[in-house]
């Protein structure tokens, strides 16, 4: 099968599309013909490094483990799989260096997964699963609901874009940070409030938002914490080193706000909530970018910039798979 893979090595060494044996599903595996997937920095920050130094067994100096996120259709499955049969519509991700999106088949764990939302493409759908999950499972961590009142730095990425509207689904007064080019965009998707960081220096207010969310893993429990209740919770995403050791920090000290630390995993009862919630129209994906997935290069690329609005999507295969042997 056709998958993206390094070519050489090094943490440069060339994306290209190359010929690997297409998996297996083990007895709780799914075997999918993935359709999309999407980018996120973890992509660019790990995997891509990890592939630089782990060549494939066998001798060639190529290694494929790109891409988190999917949506496709199920070929075929193990043994043990239970609720989901040959020819549906599937989205997930595997957090465990395994999903191995890009590529025209993957295998998935089952409780990875769950039925694609009926009304998005699959090119919207696999922007969903790491994104949306990670602002679900860090509001569940921070207690977000009912007249919460929640602020978002980094509301028009990937991670914000679906927080804001998760944040509104939960109940929350939700305020969130962006740049002046993204302000309608913020509001339109939900916010309450939006604060423009080109403008002011935010962390500078004297507010009292009972959660303070870190979409961008930039800041800590320290910098954020004039804009916190005493009692307040920030919680922010694994992005980058410094946001485990901040966090480490704050829990060491016992004192001022709490801080708490997201490290999403994908279960079938978490996107199928989401799936809910987008059916009904109260979540959309925010889509910034489509690219091939000959083009992953410029993708990763346009990610490390930072300026994408929303989620950057692979376009990988066709409607039409072949059933898998």
């Amino acid at each position: 099968m056709k998958a993206i893979v390094t070519s050489g090595l090094g943490p440069r060494a060339p994306l290209v599309i190359g010929d690997v044996a297409r998996p297996r599903p083990g007895r709780n595996d799914l075997l999918v013909a993935v359709q999309a997937s999407s980018v996120n920095p973890k992509d660019w920050k790990l995997n891509r490094n990890i592939a630089a130094v782990v060549p494939r067994l066998g001798g060639a100096l190529r290694t494929h483990l790109f891409g988190d996120d999917l949506s496709g259709i199920v070929v075929d499955k193990g043994r043990a799989v239970t609720g989901f049969k040959v020819g549906d519509a599937v989205y997930g991700m595997d957090m465990r260096l395994r999903t191995n999106a890009c590529a025209e088949f993957a295998v998935i764990d089952q409780r990875r997964v769950a039925h694609k939302p009926a009304n998005l493409s699959h090119e919207q759908a696999a922007a969903v699963p790491l994104a949306a999950q990670t602002a679900l499972q860090a509001f569940r961590k921070a207690g977000v609901g009912s007249g919460t009142r929640l602020l978002i730095i980094g509301a028009s990425g990937g991670v914000g874009t679906f927080a804001i509207q998760i944040g509104k689904a939960l109940g929350a007064e939700v305020t969130g940070v962006c740049s002046h080019r993204n302000l309608e965009l913020v509001r339109q998707l939900g916010a309450d409030a939006v604060i423009d960081y080109t403008a002011e220096d935010y962390l500078r207010r004297d507010d009292d938002f009972d959660v303070v969310f870190d979409a961008t893993s930039h800041e800590s429990p320290d910098t954020c914490a004039s804009l916190l209740k005493p009692d307040g919770i920030f919680v922010t995403t694994g992005g980058y080193l410094h946001a485990y050791l901040n966090v480490a920090r704050r829990k060491l000290l016992r004192r001022g706000v709490q801080a708490k630390l997201v490290i999403v995993e994908s279960w079938t009862h978490d996107l199928e909530t989401l799936t809910q919630w987008i059916e009904a129209g109260r979540i959309t994906p925010v889509i910034d970018s489509l690219y091939p997935m000959e083009n992953l290069d410029a993708a990763y690329q346009h990610s490390k910039s930072g300026r994408a609005r929303g989620k950057i999507v692979v376009q990988v295969g066709s409607d039409t798979p072949t059933r898998g042997t």
